[in-house]
């Protein structure tokens, strides 16, 4: 494979965004990790968000823990997602928690989560925990969008999360928290 190199900056464009991810693909986390300086954890155990923050700075992400877009200036949010040898989700993919106060005035159209997934960075990795952390590789990058259907899907799931939390009935939260993050990782293996 020809030698890579991280982001010093920011990407300029979703292009160039997308072709630094396509080159990342077939490395291993370990690789990458040798190759960026960074320490490689035995495991995930304590380091959830390990390979998030090693892709955020081989691709340039400016907005680490903020709560905004992973790449704020091309509004393009950054999201690996472990899969199986087959290429399916392991697991749901957290995306923002739901505001339990402050939601007066918020629609669909300006809340927190529409924004973050209004256009995604979809970085799959090899996620069998049977193989070490370090051999994981990295898979093709996907930079995707919802369709209309896909976007009045979400919007119903977070008016009705929105429903549930202002009236207080948390009890039935989960299975609707659940079902809204649900939708990304469906999507997810819907383009492959």
């Amino acid at each position: 494979m020809p030698t890579i190199a991280p982001l010093l900056s920011p990407p300029q464009s979703q292009e160039q965004l997308l072709a630094q991810a396509q080159q990342l693909a077939g490395y291993s986390l370990g690789e990458l990790a040798q190759l960026a300086g960074i320490p490689i954890p035995r495991d995930l155990k304590r380091d959830k968000g390990w390979i998030g923050i090693l892709l955020e700075i081989w691709l340039g992400a400016s907005a680490g823990s903020k709560p905004e877009q992973d790449f704020a200036a091309l509004g393009v949010e950054l999201k690996t997602i472990p899969i199986d040898s087959s290429g399916r989700p392991l697991e749901t993919t957290f995306v923002c928690v739901a505001p339990l106060t402050g939601n007066s005035g918020v629609t669909w159209e300006s809340s927190h989560v529409r924004h973050k997934l209004k256009r995604v960075l979809w970085v799959p990795v090899e996620g069998d925990r049977a193989i070490p952390l370090a051999e994981r590789r990295v898979g093709a990058p996907l930079l995707w969008s919802p369709s209309e259907e896909e976007d009045r899907q979400l919007r119903m799931d977070w008016e009705e999360l929105m429903d549930l939390i202002v009236s207080a009935r948390s009890s039935a939260s989960p299975p609707a928290t659940a079902k809204c993050c649900s939708c990304a990782r469906k999507r997810q293996t819907a383009k492959r």
